[in-house]
């Protein structure tokens, strides 16, 4: 399923988001709390029509539609994509592809085995690999192809281009083992996510020479060791043919040919209809027309639905009339239109025909949709405005509005670090608190933002927020620059641009029932009241200040109340961050949620600029985008949604931080600690004044996490370090720059006879079993590579 936002063109390991107070537990807040691991909640299977090899028919070529031509073949360069993931996939070693459940297991195809031989002093893991595997060109895989791939990744020469070296930064040595068959990699430093390297391996060719790796692998692969090898790269066709290998070791690969093909998302039912691809990512729009498709060919009827479908009898009988009137001007016209109708009509029977020959597997894709908050300035810089966003959020709705219609199981995401099904899934997000109107109102009174703020300006205080005047002064701008911005914004065209939700001061709409209100223990300042959610963060892991130490719920609750003056830092404090929950003196009145009009602080209402993709192929992202400025709305927060084009809505906005909210999508990793650090790390100032955020996009983070995922990158107990990630994401979710909504859809239209292929969900293909079911589909070219 195609969605616009989602930062895919990121190399291999670059992902390419109950209350303690004063010594008084509220039972009720903590019950509330999800807690534990439940690795088979919200799971979908695999929806890939699995069929034993022997029941394949041999022979035969399939069209795959990916979205664009693969910028480059070597997976580890800053622009692989999507595409080139797919293409290499099918071509080159995985030593440790993903199973269903997204677990890495051992190839049996490369790897005799793979183990941790040594913990002290060093790490040393040691690779059997299997006998039969060779290069296409007849070279044994071997040591000298691990050595050349260490030495293009570990960062030390800055002549080869590579994205990243997550990992290999760690090696010390690799060596020859026993014989040459064994690799022996010796690690300076102990590495959780050994498994993780050397997938995909590229042959020394590739990565021998600097030259070699940045240019010679972009368009052509010198040699390959998978069941396909590369045939040819037209990029005038929009095509990437492999073909059966001879030299392929393993099981044979059942189809003759493979053949990835360009097709746009808004034009793949066309291709669909036309037969010209056999399998392709579609979206729901889609998904329903190849459903109607089926419906219709079950029924012998007429379609009920298309051009001419809603005619009733009487118009009809009044075009018939006019066409075959007196009046020769209106007759003709009316001939002309029934004429227009009966060739629509005809050829989306036509169309609807040929989509039944496809039928769509769906389950959940290895990603999760986000909403993000940019901390870096403005409102949204303040933790509790950003908390009280995430508290007024219906991700249960959400889901549901997404998930259900599909069939899917609809259930919130609880986790930025792992999916539902995955052995590291926890949810975390009792960390942060659920839904609750009342409790978000009162961390923006706490905020100062309140009902009839925006009408009232402070006589010693500029309007607006000092991380606003900030904002402004970094740019050079003042407001009536940003006035006129917005209004260029607006100018773009008819679709694009910005329109105010909750700008009209009418009455909130309302979302959800009301979570019963809670007393908290009194307290004389809002400091002791406020660290509340890392605390919670803490106790869920049973940490107390220290990663891996337990503590008990009365220690938690009984921390002291001199932490701060001891040196403590902020989101290590026994009692979390300052501001995490309104002190009982700023608590929202019981009838607030139903008061009209914006927050506002220093008379300056409390506006945030939501910005989402306008392109046909995100709709469903909008329609979510409009449901949550609804929520935002019923809380008095306005949203400024702003609509830019697809294609620099990741680029020009969310990397570049032009945005207070955002929503994209990040792929899950079975390599949390490596995967996530990047994206959760705390962005760091630059000598030009300027932030490096590597991929953290919400510009929110810890210096505490980041020591987290560092301990857990060193952790080779998986228990240990599972359980430091657990309390990395607690502590994420506190922060609130990141909140996960739910796990995408799939939706793959696949031809009916096309078997062990679709909705692979977290597992990798196994491309030599993918084929027709007792032959090839009725109407295959007869040339495997002409379509």
């Amino acid at each position: 399923m195609s969605h616009v936002g989602v930062p895919r063109g990121t190399a291999p390991r670059r992902r390419t988001l109950a209350l303690l107070t004063t010594g008084v537990l509220a039972l009720s807040v903590l019950a509330g709390c999800t807690v534990g691991n439940d690795t088979t909640a919200a799971m979908a299977a695999q929806d890939i029509a699995p069929t034993t090899r022997d029941a394949v028919a041999d022979g035969s070529t399939v069209n795959w539609a990916i979205a664009s031509m693969p910028t480059t073949l070597n997976a580890f360069q800053a622009d692989a994509d999507d595409a080139t993931a797919r293409v290499t996939g099918a071509l080159l070693p995985s030593l440790f592809p993903l199973d269903a459940k997204g677990r890495p297991q051992p190839n049996p195809d490369y790897l005799e085995s793979a183990k941790i031989v040594g913990r002290e002093p060093k790490q040393v893991v040691l690779y059997k690999l299997n006998q039969q595997a060779v290069w296409s060109d007849g070279r044994e895989i071997g040591a000298p192809d691990f050595v050349a791939q260490w030495r293009a990744l570990n960062g030390r020469d800055s002549a080869y281009w590579s994205a990243h070296n997550a990992g290999y930064e760690r090696i010390e040595k690799i060596e020859r083992g026993a014989n040459d068959l064994q690799v022996r990699v010796t690690f300076a430093k102990p590495y959780a996510d050994w498994r993780s390297l050397f997938s995909p391996l590229y042959p020394k060719q590739v990565t021998g020479t600097p030259d070699a790796f940045n240019d010679g692998a972009r368009a052509t692969l010198k040699a390959t060791a998978g069941p396909f090898q590369l045939r040819s790269v037209n990029k005038r066709d929009g095509t990437v043919s492999l073909v059966r290998s001879p030299r392929w070791w393993g099981d044979r690969a059942k189809l003759q040919g493979l053949v990835f093909r360009v097709v746009e998302p808004d034009k793949r039912v066309d291709a669909l209809a036309e037969g010209t691809v056999d399998i392709a990512d579609v979206d729901p729009v889609a998904a329903d027309r190849v459903a109607q498709a089926a419906r219709d060919g079950a029924g012998g009827q007429p379609p009920a639905h298309g051009p001419g479908a809603d005619t009733g009898p009487a118009e009809a009988l009044r075009s018939w009339a006019l066409a075959h009137g007196s009046d020769e001007e209106q007759a003709e016209e009316a001939r002309a239109a029934r004429e227009r109708t009966r060739l629509a009509v005809a050829a989306y029977a036509t169309e609807q025909k040929g989509l039944r020959r496809y039928v769509v597997r769906t389950s959940l894709e290895p990603a999760y949709t986000q909403l993000a908050l940019n901390g870096e300035s403005g409102p949204l810089s303040d933790d509790r405005v950003r908390r009280a966003v995430a508290r007024a959020l219906d991700r249960q709705a959400l889901a549901d509005a997404v998930l259900k219609p599909l069939g899917l199981p609809a259930r919130p995401l609880g986790s930025h670090l792992a999916l539902a099904g995955q052995p590291a899934y926890k949810d975390s997000s009792g960390a942060l608190g659920r839904q609750d109107t009342k409790e978000a109102l009162a961390l923006l009174a706490d905020a100062g933002w309140t009902r009839g703020g925006a009408a009232k300006k402070s006589g010693d205080t500029k309007a607006g927020s000092e991380a606003d005047e900030k904002k402004g002064a970094r740019s050079g701008k003042d407001d009536g620059d940003d006035k006129a911005d917005k209004d260029d914004r607006a100018a773009v065209s008819p679709d694009d641009g910005v329109y105010i939700v909750g700008g009209d001061d009418k009455p909130p709409a309302r979302h959800g029932a009301e979570a019963p209100a809670r007393v908290l223990a009194p307290a004389t300042t809002a400091a002791r009241h406020g660290d509340a959610l890392l605390r919670q963060a803490a106790f869920l892991t049973g940490a107390t200040g220290t990663a891996g130490t337990t503590g008990t719920r009365a220690e938690a609750a009984g921390a002291g109340d001199d932490a701060a003056a001891q040196g403590v830092p902020q989101d290590r404090h026994p009692r979390g961050a300052a501001g995490a929950y309104a002190p009982v003196g700023t608590a929202a009145p019981v009838d607030a949620a139903a008061a009209p009009g914006a927050l506002g602080k220093d008379g300056k209402p409390l506006t945030l600029r939501f910005v989402l993709p306008s392109g046909p192929g995100s709709q469903s992202l909008r329609t979510v985008g409009d449901r949550i400025a609804a929520m935002l709305e019923s809380i008095g927060i306005r949203t400024e949604i702003t609509k830019v084009a697809d294609d620099s809505y990741f680029k020009d906005h969310v990397a570049s931080g032009d945005y207070d909210l955002a929503l994209y999508s990040w792929p899950a990793s079975a390599y949390p600690a490596t995967d996530g650090r990047p994206i959760y790390a705390k962005p760091q100032p630059a000598s030009d004044g300027s932030l490096l955020v590597e991929q953290n996009y919400t510009r929110v983070g810890t210096d505490h996490i980041d020591q987290l995922f560092d301990q857990a990158l060193s952790e080779l107990d998986e228990n240990a370090a599972r359980a430091l990630m657990e309390e990395a994401d607690a502590r994420i979710w506190a922060a609130a720059g990141s909140i996960p909504l739910f796990q995408r859809p799939q939706l793959v239209a696949v031809d009916r006879k096309l078997v062990n292929a679709g909705a692979f969900g977290f597992a990798a293909p196994r491309y030599q079993d993918i084929g027709f079911r007792g032959g090839p589909r009725a109407g295959a070219p007869a040339h495997p590579y002409k379509r």
